[in-house]
C-alpha cells in the first residue's frame, strides 16, 4: 500500500507534481453552491439556515442559537457547558481539563510576547516618545469572532478549545461557536470544550450556511469581525468568498503529515504517525521521507498491520492509496530541504540528533521534534493550536494563536514644531502626486491658518 519512489527518477518529478496540486479544481467545482447559499442566508437569514440545514444535515434545529453561562445575565439549560462537562465520564472530563489548561497555559505566554497585560499598556510592539513627537502601535483584541468546528464526519471538541481559547486569552468578548449538533448525548464534549474556552453563543448550524450567517448576521445570529476555524471544502470556499465582508484566519484544506525518518528511526512510530493523520480524511497526505529503502519497506509493512486496528480503517486506506506514499532520499538534509519546499501542515523528525535538524527546517506549521513528540500530542495537550496551515501555506502562514484575535492601530501624535520640521516635505510630496489637499492640510497648519485669506 505504500509506494516508494526514488528521489530523481521521472516517477518521483510525477508524484511531487501530484502531491501539489491541492484542490484548487475542488474548489471550482463547489463555488456556484457556496455563493447560492452565501447569497440566500444574507437575504433570508434565519430561514435560510435553517432551510440549507435540513436539506444537508437532514435535521431542524429547535433553537438556532444557544446562549452560554459565560455570556452576562443568560444561561443554556439543559445543556449548560458546566453540566455537560459533569456529565462527561471522568477520565473525558479530566482530559479535557488538561487540554484546556495547557492549551491556556502556552497562549498566555504567546499574549506576553506581544505585550505586558500585567502594566495595563494599551501599546505594542513600540512606543517612540521623544522632542514632541509619539509614534506607536495601539493592540486591541477584536470585539466579536466567529470560531467554526466540523461536525460531520467526526466531532472535534478539541478543535473548539484549540480556536476558542486563543480568542479568550486575547481578550474578546464575544466567541460565537458554529457547529452542527446532533441533538443527543455526543453533543456533552462539545458544550464542555465551549464552556471550558469562553465560547458565548453557540449556533447550530454547519457548512457554508453557517459561515454566511457569521459573516453577514442574520436576525439570530450576531455577525462577527471575524471567522476562525478548519472545515470541508464547502466551509473553505466560504471563507474565501465572505473574505473582506469579515475577516478570516486562513484557508484550511485536508491535513498533512511529512515523516522524516533516517535509518535509526523505529518503523512502528514512523507508521503510526502516518496513520494519525491519513484517518482524518480520504484527501489526507500521508509522506514518509527516508534515506533508507529497507526502512521504508519496514514502515510499510507496519502501516499494513497497524491499518487492521483502526475503526478509520477505510478512510486512512483510501487516503493512502490516494495521496500517501514514500520518498527514497540521499541524506536528511534533502528530506528536510524536499519538506520545506512542500511546506506541510505536520513535519515529523525521527532522526538522529531531532533537534538539531528542526533548526534547518524552513516551512512547516508543526515540527514535532523526536520520537516522544508524537504529532498527535500536538492535536490535543501539547499547548500549541492544532489549527495550522495546509496546502503550502506555511510558507507564509503561521498556526492559528493570539495574534489571530488582534488588531494593531498606528498612533501618531506630533507638536507643532514637530509639525514645522516635517511637514513642508510632506506637503512636497503630496503636491509631486498631484493630491492638492493632501498638501494644503498640512501647509494651512504651517502658514497658521492664513493660506489663501482664510481665517486664522
Amino acid at each position: 500500500m505504500l509506494r516508494i519512489v526514488h528521489d530523481g527518477t521521472p516517477a518521483f518529478d510525477a508524484e511531487l507534481d501530484r502531491l501539489e496540486r491541492r484542490g484548487e479544481s475542488d474548489f471550482e467545482r463547489v463555488e456556484p453552491a457556496v455563493r447560492e447559499i452565501l447569497a440566500a442566508v444574507r437575504a433570508e437569514g434565519d430561514t435560510a439556515v435553517l432551510r440549507y440545514a435540513e436539506r444537508f444535515d437532514h435535521r431542524r434545529p429547535d433553537t438556532l442559537v444557544r446562549v452560554t453561562g459565560s455570556a452576562a445575565g443568560a444561561a443554556m439549560a439543559p445543556d449548560d457547558g458546566a453540566a455537560a462537562l459533569e456529565r462527561l465520564p471522568e477520565h473525558a472530563a479530566s482530559a479535557m481539563r488538561l487540554a484546556a489548561e495547557r492549551i491556556r497555559a502556552f497562549h498566555a505566554r504567546q499574549l506576553e510576547f506581544f505585550f505586558s497585560r500585567s502594566s495595563g499598556s494599551p501599546w505594542a510592539g513600540f512606543r517612540y516618545e521623544a522632542d514632541g513627537v509619539s509614534l506607536g502601535l495601539r493592540c486591541r483584541p477584536l470585539e466579536r469572532v466567529g470560531i467554526y468546528a466540523p461536525g460531520g464526519k467526526a466531532r472535534y471538541p478539541s478543535s473548539v478549545l484549540m480556536s476558542a481559547i486563543p480568542a479568550q486569552i486575547a481578550g474578546v468578548k464575544e466567541i460565537v461557536l458554529a457547529t452542527p449538533l446532533q441533538g443527543d448525548a455526543s453533543d456533552d464534549a462539545i458544550f464542555a470544550a465551549a464552556h471550558l474556552s469562553g465560547v458565548t453563543r453557540i449556533v447550530d448550524a454547519g457548512g457554508a450556511q453557517a459561515i454566511a450567517a457569521l459573516a453577514y448576521g442574520t436576525e439570530s445570529i450576531p455577525r462577527v469581525d471575524k471567522i476562525v476555524g478548519p472545515g470541508n471544502i464547502f466551509v473553505t470556499v466560504a471563507k474565501r468568498e465572505v473574505f473582506g465582508s469579515v475577516g478570516i484566519d486562513a484557508l484550511y484544506g485536508p491535513s498533512e503529515t511529512i515523516v522524516i525518518a533516517d535509518d535509526t528511526a523505529d518503523p512502528m512510530f514512523a507508521a503510526a504517525d502516518l496513520l494519525a493523520q491519513a484517518e482524518h480524511d480520504e484527501l489526507a497526505t500521508p509522506i514518509l521521507l527516508t534515506t533508507s529503502e529497507k526502512m521504508a519497506e519496514a514502515i510499510g509493512r507496519e502501516v499494513e498491520r497497524q491499518l487492521q486496528l483502526l475503526e478509520r480503517r477505510d478512510i486512512a486506506r483510501t487516503s493512502f492509496d490516494a495521496r500517501g506514499g514514500a520518498v527514497i532520499v540521499s541524506s536528511v538534509e534533502e528530506a528536510v530541504a524536499l519538506g520545506s519546499e512542500y511546506a506541510p501542515e505536520h513535519m515529523c523528525l525521527l532522526v538522529r540528533d531531532a533537534a538539531a535538524v528542526a533548526k534547518t527546517v524552513r516551512n512547516a506549521g508543526g515540527i514535532f521534534v523526536g520520537d516522544d513528540a508524537p504529532e498527535s500530542l500536538g492535536d490535543y495537550t501539547a499547548g500549541p493550536s492544532h489549527v495550522m496551515p495546509t496546502a503550502g501555506a506555511a510558507r507564509y502562514a503561521s498556526p492559528l494563536g493570539v495574534h489571530d484575535f488582534l488588531k494593531v492601530t498606528s498612533v501618531i501624535a506630533v507638536d507643532a514644531a514637530r509639525l514645522r520640521e516635517a511637514g513642508p516635505a510632506a506637503a512636497r510630496i503630496a503636491r509631486a502626486e498631484g493630491f492638492t489637499a493632501h498638501a494644503r492640510s498640512i501647509e494651512l497648519r504651517l502658514q497658521g491658518g492664513e493660506a489663501d485669506g482664510g481665517p486664522k
